[in-house]
């Protein structure tokens, strides 16, 4: 039986006296979307947060791949083949695009990690950054300050970014947030994209039309628990996530 590419198993996080998770299991398919949604304060953040060794959980086990990466830090899940990009953009501003990408590449290939030294243009990092932007879309801003390209693409060199890193599975925290409607329908179809390649991929996002329109589950999370996970049509169906967080009338 093949193992889930991700896995939690009652997973739960007490700070002080106040319990932020509780008892939160799931498993996640190889090549699998998930999306994760719930109100402010739901829980969906400190989960990501947990998944990706930000934050470690007083109770219960996070498995990437069957293997048990509960007490392993960032860059070691990173080394696993987990990535994630943030709510906020993680961008470095003052470098091309090209040079963000790159950097990206480096830190996966190993060696230096300067984006001041000259690098030859078939050198392995930079064909791998170059392959990354072909596929979100930005090779033609290689050239780029990267602070200067709309909130969209800033997302879009994220995933590039991530993507250099050769992860099998994929966490978007909030991917629309901030982008404007021009540059919605050309960011969902990088993330189809990036699922459709096989990847693993969980997302939480407020955008529903665009997050039930991409997933093939979606995870209902409330005060720290969670709610539902099941397709889009029986979760938007289910009466106890639209009480809980659609309201009475969907």
């Amino acid at each position: 039986m093949t193992e889930p590419a991700l896995q939690l198993d009652a997973v739960g996080l007490q700070i002080g006296g106040a319990r932020i998770l509780r008892d939160v299991s799931m498993q996640v398919a190889t090549g699998e979307m998930v999306g994760v949604i719930g109100p402010n304060g739901a829980g969906k953040t400190t989960l990501f947060n947990i998944i990706s060794g930000v934050s470690v959980p007083t109770s219960g086990r996070v498995l990437l791949g069957g293997d048990d990466v509960t007490g392993r830090k960032v860059h070691q899940r990173a080394r696993a083949g987990l990535g994630r990009t943030f709510q906020t953009s993680s961008v470095f501003p003052g470098l091309t695009v090209g040079e963000n990408a790159r950097l990206a590449a480096q830190s996966k290939l190993g060696g230096a990690t300067s984006p001041w030294r000259f690098p030859r243009a078939d050198d392995e990092a930079s064909g791998v950054a170059a392959r990354c932007l072909e596929e979100v879309g930005l090779a033609h801003h290689t050239g780029t300050a990267a602070g200067v390209l709309s909130h969209g693409d800033k997302r879009k060199l994220e995933i590039a970014m991530l993507l250099a890193t050769e992860p099998e599975v994929v966490l978007l925290d909030e991917p629309m947030a901030g982008v404007g409607s021009g540059d919605v329908g050309g960011l969902v179809e990088v993330i189809r994209r990036l699922h459709a390649s096989g990847r693993t991929v969980l997302m939480v996002e407020h955008h529903m039309e665009v997050l039930l329109g991409l997933v093939d589950r979606v995870a209902v999370m409330h005060h720290g628990e969670l709610l539902a996970i099941d397709t889009p049509k029986a979760v938007m169906a289910d009466p106890a996530v639209q009480k809980a967080y659609l309201g009475e009338t969907v």
